[in-house]
């Protein structure tokens, strides 16, 4: 028996990009887009996790969990089945609910968005936090490489101050690695740090993800 790559074919139509033709194609025959919807997650981002914490074991019971540019919301849908304790979500992009998920629509640049996130938490610390956010793409990759970067130094400075002890911090960054000035930081934080591509990333994309454990606060 002959086997063929059978693949879903997109006709371009009239008035539509030819960018979105292919984005569309390429969505129609994505495995983990396909996945996700049989297995009942928001987007294939779910995977990614879903492989960090199989290689990182990041997640354990009983923890506050704060997910940065949660929407849609598979992150967050992993986050909570673990279980945690308090799942906050946050996204500039509107959220549709999860059960014991609490959800703020804001830009984590925002003045005021960390007040509103210390309101819910109340006193606790964030056992995990994760960062998927990631700063509107210009194509131009040194400009996008310091704009992700921009957001990782935000994320630890966030985490400086409101991370519990022993925790953990995930974020998006790009290939090229984070920047040697911010890495050498967040080591002095972090007692183990790596860089991780999850295989669910799509081979074209720069993305990768740093994952620093083991927090502890320097004096």
């Amino acid at each position: 028996m002959t086997h063929r790559n059978i693949s879903t074919k997109v006709k371009t139509a009239k008035g539509r990009k030819l960018s979105s033709s292919l984005w569309l194609k390429r969505q129609l025959n994505d495995q983990y887009v396909a996945r996700a919807q049989k297995e009942g997650y928001r987007s294939r981002a779910a995977y990614k996790l879903l492989e960090i914490d199989s290689k990182f074991h990041i997640f354990s019971k009983n923890t506050t969990i704060l997910d940065l540019g949660a929407a849609p919301g598979s992150w967050s849908q992993i986050a909570i089945k673990n279980p945690a304790s308090k799942v906050v979500a946050l996204d500039l992009l509107p959220m549709l609910p999860i059960k014991n998920v609490e959800f703020i629509q804001d830009d984590f640049t925002n003045e005021g968005v960390i007040e509103k996130i210390k309101t819910i938490i109340g006193d606790r610390k964030i056992d995990i936090l994760l960062s998927d956010m990631s700063p509107n793409i210009s194509g131009h990759k040194n400009t996008d490489h310091l704009r992700i970067v921009d957001l990782c130094e935000l994320v630890f400075e966030f985490a400086k101050e409101n991370l519990a002890e022993h925790g953990v911090m995930v974020v998006k960054i790009f290939q090229g690695g984070t920047e040697n000035k911010l890495l050498k930081e967040i080591k002095k934080y972090f007692k183990k740090t790596h860089h991780f591509k999850p295989e669910s990333s799509r081979k074209e994309s720069a993305e990768m993800y740093l994952v620093a454990m083991d927090f502890h606060k320097v004096l």
